[in-house]
Parts: C-alpha cells; sequence; structure tokens
C-alpha cells in the first residue's frame, strides 16, 4: 500500500513540475520567493514528506501535498490541501497561511483493549482486568483537512522552514473522530 502512496506522489510532483518549468521564475509564487518547496514535515500525531506548489499569477494560493503515517500506525495517508498566503509587513519572507484540504489513506489493523469488570460471592465487585485485541485488517480512512501556518523563506539559502497546525475531521471503518495536529516542516525550495 506504501508503494501505490509514494507511485501517486510521484505522479502529482511529476504533473505540477511540468507546467512550472515552463513558467517564468520572475513573478511565480506571488510574493513567496519560490515556486515549488520538496522537504520533510515532522509532527505531534504524524510525519512524511510535503510537496508544495505556488499556482501561477499573483494570488498567492498555493496546492500542498502531504504523504504521512501517523505514529503507531501501519499505513499511509495522501492529504492535498489548498492555501492563500499572506505576507507578514515587517518581516520580508515570513508568510501567514491558512487552507483546507482532504485526505485518503489506509492502515492495517489497530491495537485496543476492552476492560471487563469480575464479581466475585453475590455480585459484589472484585476488581477488573483488560482484555487486549490486535486487529489485523485493512482500513481505508477518509476525511477533511484544515490548515493554519507561518513559514519563513530563508534569503540567501533554497530552504523554507515552517509551523502549522491542522486539525482534521476522518472517517475510520464506521468511526469518526477530531483530531489535531502540529508540524515542522522543512523544504528545499526550486
Amino acid at each position: 500500500m506504501k508503494h501505490l502512496f509514494f507511485g501517486l506522489l510521484a505522479l502529482l510532483i511529476s504533473g505540477v513540475l511540468s507546467p512550472a518549468s515552463a513558467q517564468s521564475k520572475k513573478g511565480s509564487g506571488g510574493g513567496s520567493g519560490y515556486t515549488n518547496g520538496l522537504g520533510l514535515r515532522g509532527g505531534g500525531y504524524s510525519s512524511g514528506a510535503t510537496f508544495k506548489h505556488f499556482m501561477s499569477g499573483k494570488n498567492n494560493v498555493a496546492l500542498e501535498a502531504l504523504l504521512t503515517t501517523e505514529y503507531k500506525a501501519r499505513g499511509a495517508r495522501l492529504t492535498v490541501l489548498l492555501e492563500k498566503h499572506h505576507q507578514v509587513s515587517d518581516i520580508k519572507g515570513l508568510q501567514f497561511y491558512y487552507g483546507a484540504g482532504a485526505h485518503l489513506g489506509s492502515y492495517k489493523g489497530r491495537y485496543y483493549y476492552v476492560e471487563r469488570l469480575y464479581y466475585h460471592n453475590k455480585n459484589k465487585y472484585k476488581g477488573y482486568y483488560n482484555v487486549y485485541y490486535d486487529d489485523d485488517r485493512n482500513y481505508v480512512v477518509f476525511g477533511a483537512d484544515l490548515i493554519l501556518g507561518l513559514e519563513y523563506k530563508m534569503q540567501d539559502l533554497p530552504f523554507v522552514v515552517g509551523v502549522d497546525y491542522k486539525p482534521y475531521f476522518e472517517v475510520f471503518d464506521g468511526y469518526t473522530g477530531f483530531y489535531n495536529d502540529a508540524a515542522i516542516s522543512l523544504r528545499f525550495t526550486f
């Protein structure tokens, strides 16, 4: 399953880069200082690869793709976000951004436990014990994402450092949940 996600990411990157290479670097990416950025995103809940591409024009809109895996989970998730960037007026290279998108992923099994109570002598509570389950099925997950962040384009180096907060809603085998994720990312710009 991981090979499928890496293949999809490579296809997305190649599709985005081919029209970008024909564009003039002058004015591309709006006021961001770069057109494309490829790097790593390390978060409190999930980590992985990140690719950001600024659309042509001067509207400072970027498309970001994240290929991540959660800690303690066996699988991967592909997230695509559309982000609007705003230059912070006093500091050159610093941008505030926000956006929304969706994700799709797959996880293999879950590990959970159920607390069982037991009684002794005429229904008097005696204690409890845990029953552990290891489910080895594949689960497909999908959901909606929001993102809010700051990024800084280094003036003399081809790197962008960013921090973001990304809450998301997820549907997982009939269960729904709302999760919070915060991360720091480092991207090489070109």
